[in-house]
């Protein structure tokens, strides 16, 4: 792809903003429009990006394009990943599925269940949690709800684990491995749910992005 700024989908040419050679000038409207266009190929005619979601958008934009200036301002770190939070429905992971798209050039993430993690442990024990211990881009949905693990009798609770190997991952590979992941649960309940040392090491690994506690379910 010569121009990063253009996208071909379906034969229509989309301009996310101007190219001068070297870096592109994104426009934050017409990434919307992109990005409206392509929620609609992915999950079907009944996507739309809301007016609520723009502000969450733009964070999540500016944060994938690298905009450094306007990361600063929201203090997001590029290096880290991202933990996009917010209530059931208001979506999350459909985002996550969706803005890896406007940086083509970019290594992509896979978006891997969190429950699907745990019922890998329960099948092939701690392999699992080595096999996501590796070089590759994570986004890990749902994270805080999947079941406990269970291997031969030992109970793991197999995303705290994950996360730890993910963390060592990031500080060996000097911030250059990125995790992502989406949960519906706030901090304290994270913190619950894993402990207070891998809470402590997921601000490290994380910039949270939150939805508003009201936002609504779009999926009724």
């Amino acid at each position: 792809m010569d121009n990063p700024s253009k996208i071909i989908e379906g034969g229509v040419e989309y301009w996310l903003g101007k190219f001068d050679g070297k870096s592109v000038l994104y426009d934050f409207d017409k990434i919307l429009i992109y990005l409206n266009a392509k929620g609609k190929l992915l999950f079907g005619k009944q996507f739309r990006i809301y007016d609520e979601d723009t502000v969450i958008i733009r964070k999540l934009c500016y944060y994938f394009i690298k905009d450094k200036e306007n990361c600063l301002k929201d203090d997001i770190d590029p290096d880290k990943g991202i933990l996009l939070s917010g209530p059931v429905g208001c979506g999350k992971t459909s985002l996550m599925k969706l803005l890896r798209h406007i940086v083509p050039m970019q290594r992509p993430y896979e978006m891997i269940p969190c429950r699907n993690v745990t019922f890998s442990f329960n099948h092939l024990g701690f392999k699992t949690v080595e096999e996501y211990g590796n070089t590759k881009f994570y986004c890990f949905d749902d994270l805080g709800v999947e079941p406990s693990g269970r291997f031969y009798g030992k109970d793991l609770n197999v995303m705290g684990e994950v996360l730890l190997s993910r963390y060592e991952l990031y500080l060996q590979t000097k911030h250059k491995i990125k995790t992502h992941a989406t949960t519906n649960l706030n901090a304290e309940e994270l913190e619950d749910r894993y402990g207070h040392r891998v809470r402590s090491r997921m601000r490290e690994l994380f910039n949270l992005i939150a939805f508003d506690k009201r936002a609504g379910d779009k999926r009724k």
